[in-house]
């Protein structure tokens, strides 16, 4: 083999090399890769089903339960429209707390609660995941123009003719009606007077 043929087969392997890397390196940065979903769009069923994700928004209040076996917790995540339950064992980061943020990290477990592998809780007392921020933000403007639209439509008649209670609280108070003066039936005799000459 000649010294050029030789060079050749060393670049050609070399390209191989290279690529072979490069491939292995995007599979395990697709495989560490989590997407985030908001309580929304689990309960819309956005999630995938069986991969890993991260399900973020703010802990609940008094939703936070410790079961008999010490490490497990239990505790709800919402974005203010819906609530997820997530299950974690083991230590929880020294900031978590109720009504703060959260982002966990896990996939969907048996009867709709989300088995969570990570926890990561908001940094500082100022500090909430830019994901958890976002969502909230998102379900507070769908809140809001739902509530525009329901202001906006017209309350439907009930049957027989009777007003809704919307129309009820709409409608001005009837004003009373004048009182009717009563005449009596046998009004009293008036005293005849007394004309002067002596004629009644």
């Amino acid at each position: 083999m000649k010294a050029r043929e030789k060079r050749l087969v060393l670049v050609a392997v070399g390209i191989m090399g290279v690529g072979v890397a490069a491939w292995l390196a995007v599979g395990a940065l697709r495989s560490n890769i989590s997407y985030y979903f908001s309580p929304t769009q689990v309960m819309a069923n956005e999630a995938p089903a069986h991969a890993v994700y991260r399900l973020g928004g703010l802990v609940v209040k008094n939703s936070l339960a410790r079961q008999p076996d010490g490490l497990t917790v239990v505790f709800d995540v919402t974005d203010n429209a819906q609530t997820v339950k997530v299950s974690y064992t083991g230590i929880l980061p020294d900031l978590f707390g109720e009504g703060q943020g959260v982002v966990t990290k896990g996939r969907m477990g048996p009867g709709g609660v989300f088995v969570a592998e990570e926890v990561l809780a908001k940094h500082d007392e100022s500090y909430m995941p830019p994901e958890v921020a976002d969502s909230l933000q998102t379900a507070h403007v769908q809140g809001v123009t739902a509530m525009a639209q329901a202001a906006a439509t017209p309350s439907a008649p009930l049957p027989g003719g009777a007003a809704s209670p919307a129309d009820q609280e709409n409608k001005p108070a009837a004003q009373p009606a004048a009182a009717t003066p009563v005449i009596p039936a046998n009004p009293p005799a008036q005293p005849s007077q007394v004309v002067p000459g002596g004629r009644a």
